[in-house]
């Protein structure tokens, strides 16, 4: 996908949970292409802090309050999109809780795993409910659901099984969503951005320029570009 719509506007991108980590990287780099970015945060102070250091690099992002785990939040976020800009043209579901490294499945909180699927499965479920229709109105777009290896069943060992399970459940989602959007040019792939270093993912991990990376190439397919995939890198990988 060109920075440029079809019509010659820029191309409008929504991103979940962007005032830090990986969200906020792909926002960077969406805006750095030229794209019109919405910067989704759940803490709105905090999505105004994020807008404020993007502007300081010369980049022009919109901050908007949005949990994506509240009905009433997130149909006031499309609400206010479908007026204006009244497009969407990329959709980057980040929003993500619960990395639970300190959980082992027989002994999980179930109040924790309910946390993390009712955020990273129904928040990106709840999102592309209320936004697709825009995208679809428009004629195409792309839908990026930020995944993990930790939700790959081929990769999957002990541990996080909160995070791991809503992980798998959102692969699902993106191969449902492929298989319902075929005919409108709405391509929706799901990316793993490897373990990158964020306060997420911890110290160790890869720069998160690089995790953000593939993140931002699943969102600027060309049409003839893949669908109901899942990625690392640009590269498919085990489901």
């Amino acid at each position: 996908m060109n920075e440029a719509a079809g019509d010659g506007a820029a191309s409008v991108a929504l991103v979940t949970g962007a005032n830090r980590g990986i969200g906020l990287e792909v926002a960077r780099q969406l805006a750095r292409r030229g794209m019109m970015v919405i910067l989704g945060a759940r803490d709105q102070e905090k999505g105004q802090a994020a807008a404020k250091g993007l502007a300081a690099e010369g980049l022009s992002v919109i901050p908007k309050q949005l949990d994506v785990a509240d009905d009433l939040s997130v149909d006031k976020l499309a609400a206010e999109v479908e007026d204006d800009p009244g497009r969407l043209d990329v959709l980057i579901n980040n929003a993500g809780i619960h990395y639970d490294t300190w959980q082992r499945t027989l002994s999980a909180d179930l109040e924790v795993v309910r946390e993390a699927l009712e955020t990273n499965l129904l928040g990106a479920w709840r999102v592309c409910e209320a936004l697709v229709p825009l995208m679809r109105r428009d004629g195409g777009g792309r839908i990026v659901n930020v995944s993990s290896g930790a939700g790959s069943l081929s990769e999957m060992g002990a541990g996080t099984p909160a995070y791991g399970v809503s992980k798998a459940a959102l692969n699902a989602l993106t191969v449902r969503l492929a298989a319902e959007l075929r005919s409108t040019g709405i391509l929706v792939n799901s990316v793993c951005p490897g373990w990158v270093a964020t306060d997420m993912g911890g110290s160790g991990g890869r720069p998160v320029e690089d995790g953000a990376a593939g993140v931002v190439w699943a969102a600027t397919l060309d049409e003839d570009g893949p669908s109901g995939g899942f990625f690392r890198d640009g590269r498919p990988i085990e489901w």
